[in-house]
């Protein structure tokens, strides 16, 4: 479950910290968190999918990963972000 170039374009340019940035964590986090998603619906209608099923938990594990790390930097852009993404965090 990949995303379009124009979903991704328009992901970076609404998380970007800067006009160039389009590799930071806070990017990664929100694409990555889009490809959950997507993969999560996927995985609601086919429950035996068991390949995506473990792409699906990677994916959940570098997000966490990265939060982590935004989080350890600095808890105000933490939480900007938890709450423009609206993941729990």
């Amino acid at each position: 479950m990949s995303l379009d170039t124009a979903e991704k374009q328009k992901l970076i340019e609404t998380h970007q910290t800067h006009p160039t940035d389009t590799g930071s964590a806070e990017v990664q986090v929100a694409l990555l968190s889009k490809r959950i998603s997507k993969l999560s619906d996927h995985l609601q209608g086919n429950i035996h999918d068991f390949a995506s099923r473990q792409g699906l938990l990677k994916m959940i594990g570098k997000r966490k990963r990265l939060l982590s790390f935004i989080k350890d930097k600095n808890v105000h852009r933490y939480q900007e972000l938890v709450k423009k993404i609206g993941i729990r965090g």
